[in-house]
């Protein structure tokens, strides 16, 4: 897995290119259970990187890792690396909150909170500080909106109607759009479509092609066409090992362990 990215980092990224966040020999534990088993990936700017394989793998465990969402947990132990703009991310005098603050986070089911429309987007800038004015903070609701696709949706409502008001669709848009308000660096994507029509999924799926403009996306998915739709590499789990990792393409027309090639052809998992 290792030669794998290597070799793909050389080919399309440069040799001067560093990667955003570096994970390496990251081994977690729930009390006794090895839940992460030496895994090592790489995040670049501006890519999405989609996390597969059969569920209980270990793939929502390695996700919040990167924003230290384990922190606090009772029986957890975290063993490894993992850096972000090279610097270790449970280094002492670095602080979670802050950290946490580069991170987006969208869950598989929607969920707004129980506030206008505009509360919603709001509510990371408010409380980290990040617009000064009224008026800055009505300007950075439209842009999280717009970004969302949801803007011209609601633009009359939203102050009137509640998040929760929304349809299934609307409200993981306007979950997206809230992840957003914080300005974060990278977006973490828990199965963000699996609970939403096709439709819908076609138009989250959409957003993460734009959002990766200006953020890196990691994202977990079930759906072997989405991972192949929207992301430019794939890392495949395995009993909590990272099998293999790879550009889309590769990973799915020519994998090099038989696991991962069972796994897309719907043989396991």
């Amino acid at each position: 897995m290792r030669d794998l990215e290597t070799d793909f980092e050389s080919r399309t990224r440069g040799r001067n290119a560093a990667p955003l966040i570096e994970v390496e020999g990251l081994n977690l534990w729930y009390g006794d259970t090895h839940a992460l088993k030496d895994v090592n990936f790489n995040l670049y700017e501006n890519e999405i990187l989609a996390f597969i394989g059969p569920s209980g793998c270990g793939k929502s465990t390695a996700l919040k890792c990167l924003n230290r969402m384990h922190d606090g947990t009772r029986g957890v132990k975290i063993t490894g690396a993992v850096r972000m703009d090279g610097v270790e991310i449970h280094d002492p005098e670095i602080d979670p909150p802050v950290h946490r603050r580069r991170f987006g986070w969208v869950a598989q089911k929607p969920n707004p909170f129980p506030a206008s429309i505009f509360d919603n987007v709001a509510y990371g800038a408010r409380i980290h500080g990040l617009v000064q004015n009224q008026a800055e903070m009505d300007n950075h609701v439209e842009e999280c909106l717009r970004r969302a696709e949801l803007w011209d949706e609601v633009k009359d409502r939203l102050h009137t109607l509640e998040g929760t008001e929304l349809s299934g669709g609307q409200q993981q848009r306007l979950c997206i759009a809230r992840a957003l308000g914080t300005m974060p660096d990278v977006l973490l994507m828990d199965e963000p479509t699996g609970s939403i029509d096709p439709i819908a999924t076609a138009k989250v799926e959409e957003l993460m092609l734009q959002i990766k403009e200006r953020q890196s996306v990691v994202v977990i998915t079930h759906s072997m066409m989405q991972a192949r739709r929207v992301a430019d590499r794939v890392a495949y789990f395995h009993l909590g090992e990272l099998v293999e990792a790879g550009p889309t393409e590769m990973i799915f027309e020519h994998p090099r362990d038989p696991r991962v090639r069972e796994f897309i052809e719907g043989k396991m998992g």
